[in-house]
C-alpha cells in the first residue's frame, strides 16, 4: 500500500481578487508562502515523483515541492483547470450569471461533460504514474475543479483550499486518508501580506 498526494496550487492574485484566471497567472507572494509551507510539510513523506498541470500557478507550487523533495517533476496538460474560454480575465462580480451551472457552456471553453471526460483521462494517467512509482508516493499538483472532479462523491467539499492536501491510499480499493487539509497554513494569516484573502 502506498499513497497519492493530491494538491491544489497556491493562491494567485486572481484567486484573491475573484477573477476567472488565465493559464499564465503566477502565484502571489501569499501563494508562494503557502507553497513553501506545503513543501516543508511533505519534505519527508516519501514522495518519489511529482506530476503537475502545466499552468503557471500549479507548476510554481510543484517546483517548491520538488526543491524540498529532490525528486523528478513531470508535466501533464490533462491536469489543467477547466477552460472557461472567453470568460478568462473577467471578475466574477461582473459575470451576472453562474458560470458553474451544469448547463452553461463558456464561449471557446469546456462544457462540464468535456471537462469531466478530460479529467477521467488525467486520472488514467495518474494511475499509470502511480503504478510506475514503485519506490515511494506520487504527488499530483492541480486545480480546484480538477480535485472536485477526481474526488466526486457525496462528501466532496465545494471549496478546495489553496495548497490543500488530500491523501489517498492506493492501489485499489482507493481510500481517502485525509481530505482538503490545510493544517500546514496554520498561523499564516497572522503574518503581514499584500493581498486580501483566498478565493
Amino acid at each position: 500500500m502506498s499513497r497519492l498526494f493530491l494538491i491544489r496550487h497556491g493562491e494567485t492574485e486572481g484567486n484573491a481578487l475573484r477573477v476567472v484566471q488565465h493559464p499564465h497567472i503566477p502565484l502571489s507572494p501569499r501563494g508562494i508562502a503557502q507553497a513553501e509551507r506545503l513543501a516543508r510539510r511533505l519534505a519527508r513523506e516519501g514522495i518519489a515523483q511529482i506530476v503537475s498541470s502545466d499552468y503557471a500557478r500549479a507548476m510554481m507550487t510543484a517546483e517548491h515541492l520538488q526543491r524540498a523533495t529532490r525528486v523528478p517533476l513531470a508535466i501533464e496538460p490533462l491536469l489543467r483547470e477547466r477552460n472557461f474560454g472567453d470568460l478568462r480575465g473577467t471578475p466574477y462580480a461582473e459575470l451576472g450569471f453562474d458560470m458553474f451551472a451544469l448547463e452553461y457552456a463558456p464561449p471557446n471553453g469546456e462544457t462540464w461533460p468535456m471537462f469531466h471526460e478530460r479529467v477521467d483521462r488525467a486520472w488514467e494517467r495518474v494511475q499509470e504514474l502511480a503504478a510506475s512509482t514503485t519506490s515511494g508516493s506520487l504527488a499530483v499538483v492541480t486545480h480546484g475543479l480538477v480535485c472536485r472532479s477526481l474526488a466526486a462523491g457525496d462528501a466532496v467539499p465545494e471549496r478546495w483550499e489553496n495548497t490543500s492536501l488530500t491523501i489517498v491510499d492506493w492501489p485499489a480499493p482507493w481510500r481517502v486518508r485525509l481530505l482538503n487539509s490545510v493544517a500546514h497554513l496554520d498561523g499564516l494569516d497572522a503574518a503581514p501580506r499584500a493581498d486580501s484573502g483566498a478565493a
